[in-house]
């Protein structure tokens, strides 16, 4: 299969690469897929949360939900809890291994053929086509084509390689599976000894009775292992779950986004690219967004023959006006949240507490489970209290660096 020649070769099958490929092939091209791992969706590092709108947009059936989420609890570092309801369904927790598998599926029933166990290893430009070098079950062999999307997550060495920039700053998550007790809404758990520069997590995934299966899981800026063996170990000594030894996994999110996600023949997509939220961590909706866009840009670039940098640069220009604001925002407050100590998150608690502004916030209408930059706008514009002054100033001394 190394002599067949593609119009679009994709570097990972998760959902934006998946997405992508179904995209392309549903308009004509021959695409190919290769994915490191043997199968769709494999120690995937992910809650699976989305919103309603993203579960739209991605045509999902509802037998991929898990549960819905309408409410959370929110533990302060003592422990305070600040519970939020909305009226509707804000989010479902999907599959993920399901959500992989449907959507890749959905690419090959347009005709995008995948290669798994395939770990490309190497892009090699050139001036009528691209190569991508990828080893097969061991076995090194060249793919040609006339254009390559980069859809292989938080992995800095391709991008570089092609002279595309590095992203600097990341967080670590990690997450496990466990059987807990009495869990029957999303808890995050915050503060600095707990998950530095971030937020825990325990979200149900089936609820029966009392007992039910969940993900426990971290964001943290180091240590993340080491952090959430800490929290596995409390959650135990609370009763809250039944064993702290449970399989780890790991991934790397990008905080920041690369300095060109394009080139000549070449496009990134997804956490490949930055397009992760901030504030959460979550690639999957943005990544979405990104896959929507190189989609429509790089039909038009195939059609028209015109692979050049600057054709394909309209794909930079049009997600950065999408998702910019945002994630600007959403740095800025990432990093104002880093230099607050636990007593300061504490106050947080008390002043969102004491006002009803938090819950307020979340009925009002413009809540959005994917768009944040408003709601932070909002609880800092309305709020004297000493804590989030200090984020707000924060945020505006870093917007001026």
């Amino acid at each position: 299969m190394s002599g067949q020649f593609y119009d679009v070769i994709i570097v990972g099958a998760g959902p934006t690469g998946s997405y992508a490929a179904y995209e392309l092939s549903s308009s004509g091209y021959d695409v190919a897929v290769f994915e490191q791992k043997s199968a769709p969706g494999l120690d995937v590092c992910c809650t699976g949360i989305i919103s309603t709108k993203c579960f739209q947009s991605l045509d999902l059936k509802q037998d991929m939900i898990l549960t819905k989420v309408k409410s959370a609890k929110f533990f302060s570092p003592s422990g305070r809890c600040l519970r939020l309801q909305s009226k509707n369904v804000q989010a479902y927790v999907v599959n993920r291994l399901l959500l992989d598998k449907v959507l890749a599926s959905k690419a090959q029933s347009q005709g995008a053929q995948y290669f798994f166990s395939s770990r490309v290893i190497n892009i090699i430009p050139g001036k009528d086509s691209i190569q991508a070098e990828a080893s097969c079950f061991g076995d090194r062999k060249i793919f040609s084509a006339r254009a390559v999307v980069l859809a292989n997550g938080f992995m800095p060495k391709l991008p570089r390689k092609l002279g595309l920039g590095k992203i600097k700053n990341f967080l670590v998550g990690a997450q496990g599976k466990v059987e807990a007790k009495n869990v029957d809404e999303p808890e995050i758990y915050f503060g600095q000894e707990i998950a530095p520069g971030a937020f825990a997590w325990l979200i149900p995934t089936h609820v029966r009775n009392s007992t039910n299966k969940a993900y426990v899981g971290l964001l943290a800026t180091s240590q993340a292992r080491l952090h959430l063996q800490k929290f596995l170990n409390n959650l135990f000594d609370q009763g809250r779950i039944t064993s702290q030894e449970v399989k780890i996994e790991q991934k790397s999110i990008p905080v920041g986004t690369l300095t060109r996600s394009y080139r000549d023949r070449v496009l990134v997509i997804g956490d490949a690219a930055g397009q992760v939220k901030p504030t959460t961590g979550g690639g999957i909706y943005f990544g979405h967004l990104g896959a929507k866009i190189a989609a429509e840009v790089l039909d038009e670039a195939l059609s028209s023959d015109n692979l050049t940098a600057v054709q394909l640069s309209r794909y930079q220009k049009q997600w950065k006006a999408k998702l910019g604001k945002e994630l600007s925002l959403g740095y800025r407050a990432r990093w104002a949240y880093t230099k607050l100590s636990d007593r300061q998150i504490e106050g947080i608690f008390n002043a969102l507490d004491s006002s009803g502004m938090a819950e307020a916030s979340l009925n009002s209408g413009n809540f959005s489970f994917d768009w944040h930059s408003n709601f932070i706008l909002s609880i800092l514009k309305h709020s004297s209290a000493y804590p989030l002054l200090k984020i707000r100033h924060l945020l505006s001394r870093e917007a001026s660096l």
